[in-house]
């Protein structure tokens, strides 16, 4: 009964605003086929050669490995890369893009996931911060310059020893390149594409401090609570209400909505909502 009064109340919210903020977490992807690493356990299951390796998630996610041991890293970068390309966003992604036509929002995404699936589905990139960076765009490992590329390259895996059987090289100085994503202990990670994306994150916010904004957060967890901070802030700086959607990790404040559900469940329950909300309008 509280998940389907909860819907209720985060339609409401959602015919109220006048902007919309959504915010994203590994969770998002999830109802699409791809897995979140939640726990050594999660991350084993989908890599259960990793355990074998004694590598958890951090441990894979090292950019040292782009220079000590390059096959390895494109191992685990490959593999995901090659999932991303072949992964196709789920029908949750058509459902903020219908409420943000069809209520005229203006909006941004903010989001922890680099795997491109909102740049897949068809939001453009100036509505859109990768604060982890993105798997589709290289640099140099070094790097010799602040120059970041496309990725283009097609990485082939030896699944059985999860090793990269090429490994990409950078055009300008001729080292090994590596994904433009900060991974753990990261010092050599160029964020300038992503500092420019988060200029035109608070460039947009400023204009809508005094208007209604909804923040549908969705599949954010605890881990590493980059964007569930981000929900927050937006909600004590500009008096947003957070649509919290998370099977799990679901607690948010009294003036704000918790969804206990997946990110589908969630998208589709508040738009079923919303349409009878609008019905009895009529």
């Amino acid at each position: 009964m509280e998940l389907k009064e909860n819907f209720i109340k985060a339609a409401q919210a959602l015919k109220e605003a006048q902007t919309l903020v959504i915010t994203s977490g590994a969770g998002m992807g999830v109802d699409s086929g791809l897995p979140d690493f939640r726990g050594n356990e999660g991350f084993w299951k989908a890599y259960p050669l990793y355990k074998r390796l004694g590598l958890n998630f951090m441990g894979a996610a090292n950019p040292q490995h782009f220079q000590k041991d390059p096959a390895l890293g494109w191992g685990f970068y490959g593999h995901r890369l090659n999932l991303y390309r072949a992964t196709e966003p789920h029908q949750g992604f058509d459902l903020l893009k219908k409420w943000i036509k069809e209520r005229e929002l203006d909006y941004f995404i903010v989001t922890s996931n680099v795997d491109g699936q909102f740049q897949k589905a068809g939001f453009p990139e100036d509505k859109i911060l990768e604060v982890h960076g993105s798997i589709h765009f290289l640099q140099c490992v070094v790097p010799c310059c602040e120059e970041i590329w496309k990725n283009e390259e097609k990485i082939e895996v030896e699944e059985s020893t999860m090793r990269a059987k090429q490994v990409p090289y950078c055009p300008y100085c001729g080292n090994n390149s590596r994904p433009n994503v900060l991974m753990f202990g990261d010092y050599s990670w160029i964020g300038k594409r992503t500092w420019n994306q988060e200029r035109r994150f608070q460039k947009f916010l400023l204009p809508h401090y005094n208007k209604k904004i909804a923040v549908v957060e969705i599949g954010a967890g605890t881990a590493i609570p980059t964007i569930r901070n981000l929900s927050e802030d937006i909600a004590r700086w500009n008096r947003a209400t957070v649509i919290r959607i998370n099977p799990r990790e679901y607690h948010i404040g009294s003036h704000h909505i918790p969804l206990a559900c997946g990110g589908l469940e969630g998208l589709m329950g508040i738009d079923k909502a919303l349409k009878i909300l609008i019905e009895e309008e009529k």
